[in-house]
């Protein structure tokens, strides 16, 4: 007898943490397992950070914070959008949550209805889909491959567009790809949107400050979609904080209000340490942002040479984020020892058991046929991990 919701049954497992999973599994029983499977900055939190956490815990900061998060908080989120982004927005459409994955929940299940459809460009963060399934909507996957650097155009937008469509689910910098969407393309899409006034875009801009153009652009700059646009950010990627776990929105007033009762019901508000913490983030010194990011293109030049040096892998030059997302089609079909590799998800499954290095197939970003590793580690483990994975994918006959 099936004791479950269909609403949980119809759910799928996150094949990233999965991976993480398995990978914890074989370091714990001794072997030496490269874990490129996780979206996770390898920094500690920076240290003025974690002064202002210990400085609130000092003072008492150990009571419930407002369901929409301390207003010093949301008053540096309103500067930072103004100072970095150019974005004026009032405290009332700030809303702070546990991650900017809650963050994404709170926005679709408060403007989605039942069989409304969300379209999510592919590749895309396992994640999507699945909110989108809670809130009883419909995904209506738009792909773009390697050679279109994973970025949909304007013309399959609009063709992917019902009197049905509510939302555009779009993630610049992109995980799984670390593709960027510039100024022009972001343009070109908002086009699209102004034209179907029932569409609203979710911006999700966690990446923001792990981009290697130069200035971040958002889709919410242009006016003749600014009020249809929730853009969704946190500080867990740009300042190495994924376990303090604050995200948050700026939306539109009314979004931003039916999130916060929506939150006000479920969890409350975020902690009001962690609260303390990304006060300080926002407000205090900046060069620990440019210092990761640095390293971050720095690792991104050495996997890109050296996963380009291994036949039968498609690679790209992602500008941003921190992953690498190369075609391996040409490994499909392929065996070794009498197992054959059908899946994208076989291959990353056959390169942890045999090359002790953890990634993730594409197959469960709606892309078969890719792999996503994560270079947020060291330039040591990257070489270390890339050589064991060209010797594994000799081996597939």
């Amino acid at each position: 007898m099936d004791l479950l919701s269909a609403r949980l049954t119809a759910l799928s497992p996150s094949e990233t943490f999965a991976m993480a999973q398995k990978s914890n599994e074989l370091k714990a029983s001794g072997i030496d397992v490269i874990n490129m499977s996780v979206g996770e900055p390898d920094f500690t939190t920076p240290e003025h950070i974690k002064q202002a956490a210990k400085k609130a815990i000092d003072d008492n900061y150990s009571f419930y914070s407002p369901v929409a998060g301390f207003p010093d908080l949301k008053k540096a989120v309103c500067e930072k959008l103004k100072n970095e982004n150019e974005l004026e927005y009032t405290l009332a459409q700030i809303v702070v949550s546990g991650g900017a994955k809650q963050s994404l929940c709170n926005v679709i299940l408060s403007i989605v209805d039942k069989e409304e459809e969300v379209i999510i460009p592919a590749p895309y963060w396992v994640s999507y889909p699945e909110m989108v399934k809670l809130a009883e909507g419909k995904s209506i996957f738009v792909y773009a491959g390697i050679e279109k650097d994973f970025k949909i155009t304007p013309q399959q937008l609009e063709e992917a567009i019902t009197p049905r469509t509510k939302a555009l689910i779009l993630c610049s910098p992109s995980n799984p790809t670390g593709s960027v969407y510039t100024k022009e393309e972001l343009k070109a899409l908002a086009d699209v949107i102004a034209r179907h006034k029932q569409i609203y875009v979710i911006a999700d801009e966690i990446y923001e400050h792990i981009n290697y153009i130069g200035q971040h652009e958002s889709i919410a700059q242009f006016e003749n979609i600014r009020d249809r646009v929730v853009v969704v950010n946190g500080v867990s990627k740009g300042y190495a904080m994924t376990g303090w776990r604050i995200g948050w929105i700026a939306a539109p007033q009314w979004i931003a209000s039916a999130c916060s009762m929506l939150q006000g019901q479920y969890t409350s508000g975020p902690s009001s340490i962690s609260q303390k913490a990304a006060v300080a983030a926002y407000t205090g010194d900046q060069s620990c942002v440019s210092e990761m990011r640095t390293a971050f293109e720095r690792r991104r030049n050495l996997i890109v040479e050296l996963l380009g040096q291994i036949p039968g892998l498609k690679v790209n030059n992602p500008m941003g984020a921190f992953y690498i997302f190369p075609e391996c089609t040409g490994y499909l079909g392929k065996s070794y020892n009498g197992k054959i590799i059908k899946t994208a998800t076989d291959l990353a499954m056959y390169l942890l058991e045999e090359a002790h290095v953890a990634c993730v197939g594409g197959d469960a970003f709606g892309a078969p046929g890719y792999i996503r590793l994560s270079y947020a580690t060291s330039d040591e483990n990257i070489t270390k991990a890339v050589a064991r994975i060209a010797v594994a994918l000799e081996r597939l006959k």
